[in-house]
């Protein structure tokens, strides 16, 4: 297990973390996230030992990774996949790790296997495409066979293949009574691999709770209505029946309209007393992506105006009138912290 109690990290007057409380429990992949500078690689770079705290602590099995009896066989990392020697073949890197944590060369070609690195085992490094290095980097995060793992974007470079293959190494690492901690970008593959997740922003707590449990605390299901192609009229009836009876009516691209507040049943009869044929009549539930954007909008430090996906997000956030951060059950508020920055950029 890991755990944060009052984690703390300051650079002079800045705060990058600020009192992060959390347990990382074992059989289950903890997914963490937060916006670019939220402070995820400091909080994950303190659990190893490579930035002190300020104040508060970070533990892996009760202890400071520093005090851990032989840590490399406890604790497994990913934080950077270029941290090797480009000179040195795949099985000559894992071979030095081997050597500097007592490990049997024996298990060398074994992680190689793992990975799917066996045929390029003598090849130099440097020429590794970079969902190979990745891989290269998972291979010495298991080197040792440890109970605990953490790795940052560990499908960063990784082809579909190579991504799904991540996804089952992490649940088969959990399924083992493991503690695997995995800090990404990519909502979608959190959503179909992570158990729990842990959600910061400007260095502060905004979660700790069930996927299902954060998607359903920050999101609103909606319901997907269409009309008949060439039938105008019977989409601005509907839309005007629909905002009568307390709806809120967004258009999609595609031409359907986006109901929120309105049952399924209740549209249905809408529509019928409006004498309007209907086309589609689905309900949608939120993404993890849709419910993360949602939560994180006032965390957010680097937005482009450009990004219409991003403006078009923010613009759904602002229309469903939602508080920027309403916590539910498992969802923190921290008091006023120092000032902030994004030091770490991720």
């Amino acid at each position: 297990m890991i755990e944060a109690v009052g984690l703390t990290k300051s650079y002079g007057s800045k705060t990058a973390v600020y009192n992060l409380n959390f347990q990382v429990q074992p059989g289950k992949v903890t997914g963490f996230l937060g916006p670019n500078g939220a402070g995820k690689s400091t909080t994950m770079r303190m659990m190893l030992g490579l930035d002190r705290p300020t104040s508060g602590t970070v533990t892996i099995a009760g202890h400071p990774y520093q005090r851990l009896p032989n840590a490399p066989r406890q604790v497994g990392a990913l934080l950077d996949a270029n941290a090797k020697h480009g000179g040195r073949s795949a099985r000559s890197h894992l071979l030095c790790l081997a050597q500097l944590s007592g490990i049997p060369a024996s298990r060398v070609d074994e992680v190689l296997g793992i990975v799917g690195l066996q045929q390029v085992a003598g090849k130099r490094s440097k020429g590794f495409s970079l969902g190979m290095g990745q891989r290269l980097g998972i291979a010495g995060a298991l080197l040792g066979d440890p109970q605990v793992l953490l790795f940052d974007e560990p499908v960063n470079g990784l082809d579909p293949e190579g991504i799904l293959w991540v996804r089952n190494l992490m649940k088969r690492l959990a399924s083992e009574g493991r503690t695997v901690f995995v800090s990404s970008h990519l909502m979608s593959e959190m959503a179909q691999t992570a158990d729990h997740l842990i959600v910061i922003g400007r260095g502060q707590l905004m979660a700790d709770q069930p996927v299902a449990d954060f998607i359903a605390h920050n999101s609103t299901g909606f319901a997907r209505v269409r009309t008949p192609d060439g039938e105008p009229e019977a989409r601005e009836k509907l839309t005007r029946a629909l905002a009568q009876a307390g709806g809120q009516v967004l258009p999609e691209q595609d031409g359907a309209l986006k109901v929120i507040g309105v049952e399924l049943p209740r549209i249905s009869d809408l529509a019928h007393a409006a004498d309007v044929r209907l086309w589609e009549l689905s309900p949608h539930s939120a993404s993890l992506e849709e419910a993360y954007m949602r939560m994180t909008q006032g965390a957010v430090d680097y937005r482009s105006t450009d990004d219409p996906r991003a403006a078009a997000a923010a613009a759904a956030a602002m229309a469903q009138q939602q508080p920027q951060f309403a916590p539910g059950p498992h969802v923190h508020q921290q008091p006023a912290q120092p000032a902030y920055t994004p030091e770490d950029a991720r």
